[in-house]
């Protein structure tokens, strides 16, 4: 049975920090930067990316469209 693996990528810079994806991921990829980016925000980057499934709840979830979510099959 072929398993999906997911990658997300994030734009930092678009990222407002709302945390919505952090809430909204199952398996806890995505967490909150202490840093800021060049707009004085907190900005979301995957913590754990080898858990990612490819759900895209989070991409679903972002109100500005700045996670990107890709899913590859594997045998």
């Amino acid at each position: 049975m072929a398993k999906v693996i997911g990658a997300i990528v994030i734009d930092i810079e678009r990222c407002k920090g709302c945390e919505l994806c952090v809430e909204a991921c199952p398996t806890d990829v995505i967490m909150m930067e202490k840093r800021v980016n060049s707009k004085g925000y907190h900005f979301a980057y995957s913590e754990n990316p080898e858990k990612c499934t490819g759900c895209a709840n989070c991409g679903v979830v972002c109100p500005d469209g700045v996670i990107t979510v890709y899913r590859t099959k594997t045998e």
